[in-house]
């Protein structure tokens, strides 16, 4: 037997037992004729006691960092206490010790508070997943593994493995493909989701799926993206909107208790595409806080007045407002007192490339009535005032205004408003605040194909009223120019997201589970009656011998858990990421293969 106990269990009510402990050298100290040296392993950390008589062992013998340790011997009571450990109060005094493995000299500190940058950290993962800090990161990772698992079992919903090797069927994101060397010329690819599988389940009689499953996108990476990522994919059959809706608010409402303690008792509020883009610019709105977005266009027209004071704002001479196809503010609370350091500061900060903006104009709403502006010499107090208003400014705000095309201003005010957010406390890592966000667009215009593709993806039901709209119109964009005028571009999804903390962990809709209605969708999105049947054929067949009315939701597991976490990245939250590039460096992979596996797949490289 190697251990009778682990590193993080012993207590003070266990002196005098005999024991053994096995783990990892977390650090040697040395004392004259005595040694301590904390032993490391998954549960905590344990502090050892080599008296004199095994001291000279150590001395003939040193321990270093990460060795791995076998010792015996009894517990005692420390002199001096650790309170920052479990196993604070106690020691063993050893009385017999195997080393089981020596070390090399580790690339970095195995603690918190590391030496090791994220490129050497990556390309030792084995060791940096020793680390106390990212333990915590697996273990809550599990925790919430285990809530979902528990909850979607209380509900009755089977765990059912759905296949890794599929149809390509590239509409979204790359896939990743993977050559068949029984099929020479054919070719596999991994799952962007479930999607098919789960609707095909449905259409089986397995009412309540779900799995926790890995899917795969070959697409570029950022700090929320992994080539390869985990969704709680979840269906239901004989289901409408609100059931899917309040079944997992529960699940999330289960989470929070399982692994944060937190009892979520508010009703979770719900918001419609179109307001989350008018108010906060974006479709995942952080709700944590206030500071919507004041749409100032119309102030700004030509001829264009506020309707409250009569003030004529336009015709000054400030094409930056004049001429913009947008103009839109926030209001941030408290912050008229910023120094034009301050200003100027946030000025570079929206000129930056990945905000994109050519300038802000700023207004101050002094607590002495007074108003002071980056544009003084293009307005007069009573129009700052009357702008200041119209933007939902009170006395000691600051009102930030930016300009310009419709889409990169409402974007860049949105990040904007993030960013004041954070720099003023009010998006903090231990409040949650979650929302649904419905009625989305179902079609999206693609201005460089001229046709319409769908916001989620082309199983997504169109809202019932909506669904005549789409039946008895045709698709064709006459002319491109207006395309809003379509009928199709009003047509609502019978879609949701659930959004916690600004971002989007979760998304869903209503099927399609009528043949029918299936073609319709898929020639709405350019494609040929003889390429739904080779693409999807499988799946129209099935809505032929009695499909239900189905609907589902996918949650990204990664994204959750990083939240729950305080992370902004998911990497932190699993066990072997990807870097940037989508490499493991750990492993270096991707990697060449030999000739003799092309030749075996009937393949040749054409590198230019």
């Amino acid at each position: 037997m190697y251990r009778t106990h682990t590193c993080g269990e012993l207590r003070v009510n266990q002196v005098n037992e005999t024991v053994t402990l096995a783990g990892w050298v977390q650090t040697v100290r040395k004392f004259g004729a005595i040694t301590f040296v904390d032993l490391r392993d998954r549960y905590g950390i344990t502090q050892l006691l080599f008296g004199e008589t095994l001291n000279a062992a150590l001395d003939a013998n040193p321990l270093g960092r990460e060795f791995v340790l076998q010792i015996t011997g009894k517990v005692q009571e420390r002199s001096s206490k650790n309170a920052n450990i479990s196993t604070g109060d106690i020691e063993i005094n050893v009385t017999a010790f195997t080393v089981l493995n020596k070390s090399a000299v580790p690339p970095f500190t195995i603690q918190d508070d590391t030496d090791g940058g994220d490129d050497l950290r990556m390309k030792y993962r084995f060791l940096d997943l020793r680390r106390n800090a990212v333990k915590k990161n697996l273990e809550l990772r599990y925790s919430v593994n285990r809530s979902a698992r528990n909850y979607l079992h209380e509900n009755n919903f089977m765990d059912i493995e759905t296949p890794f090797l599929i149809k390509s069927t590239p509409e979204g994101a790359r896939d990743f493909v993977v050559p068949s060397r029984m099929n020479p010329g054919q070719f596999y690819a991994l799952p962007q989701s479930p999607q098919t599988f789960k609707q095909l389940l449905m259409v089986s009689g397995y009412d309540r799926y779900y799995q926790i499953v890995k899917c795969f996108r070959d697409e570029d990476l950022r700090a929320d993206r992994q080539p390869e990522f985990t969704q709680i994919d979840c269906e239901m059959a004989f289901v409408e909107q609100e059931d899917i809706l309040n079944m997992f608010e529960g699940l999330v409402k289960r989470i929070f208790k399982d692994v944060k303690n937190i009892d979520y008792l508010e009703k979770v509020e719900r918001m419609s595409w179109e307001d989350a883009m008018w108010n906060f610019g974006n479709d995942k709105p952080d709700i944590r806080f206030g500071m919507k977005l004041a749409n100032l266009k119309s102030v700004f027209l030509k001829g264009g007045n506020i309707e409250a004071t009569g003030e004529l704002i336009n015709g000054v001479g400030f094409g930056v407002f004049d001429n913009a196809e947008t103009v839109l503010a926030i209001a941030v609370a408290g912050c008229s007192e910023y120094t034009r350091k301050q200003t100027d500061e946030l000025t570079d900060w929206v000129k930056r490339p990945q905000i994109g903006m050519q300038g802000l104009v700023y207004i101050k709403c002094n607590t002495d009535g007074t108003y002071k502006s980056s544009v003084d010499k293009f307005y007069t107090e009573d129009k700052l005032k009357a702008i200041a208003d119209s933007a939902g400014a009170k006395a000691g705000d600051l009102v930030l205004i930016l300009a310009g095309r419709e889409e990169r201003t409402r974007k860049a005010t949105s990040e904007l408003r993030l960013e004041m957010g954070k720099r003023l406390g009010m998006r903090k890592d231990d409040e949650f605040k979650l929302l649904w966000v419905m009625d989305f667009p179902l079609f999206e215009y693609a201005e460089d194909d001229n046709r319409w593709v769908a916001r989620h993806h082309p199983f997504t039901s169109p809202k019932p009223d909506h669904i005549e709209v789409m039946i008895n119109n045709n698709p064709v964009i006459e002319n491109a120019e207006k395309y809003l005028e379509h009928p199709y571009s009003n047509i609502k999804a019978n879609a949701y997201d659930m959004v916690l903390n600004g971002n989007e962990i979760g998304g869903g809709s209503i099927r399609i589970f009528q043949r029918a209605l299936q073609e319709k969708m898929f020639a709405a999105l350019g494609m040929s009656e003889e390429e739904a049947l080779h693409k999807f054929g499988f799946l129209l067949g099935a809505f032929e011998y009695g499909a239900p009315p189905h609907g589902g939701i996918a949650f990204g597991f990664d994204r959750l858990c990083s939240i729950l976490g305080g992370s902004e990245s998911i990497r932190d939250f699993i066990a072997f990421p990807k870097n940037n590039s989508g490499r493991d460096v750990m492993i270096d992979a991707p990697s060449e293969i030999d000739a003799k596996q092309f030749d075996e797949l009937q393949i040749k490289l054409n590198l230019k």
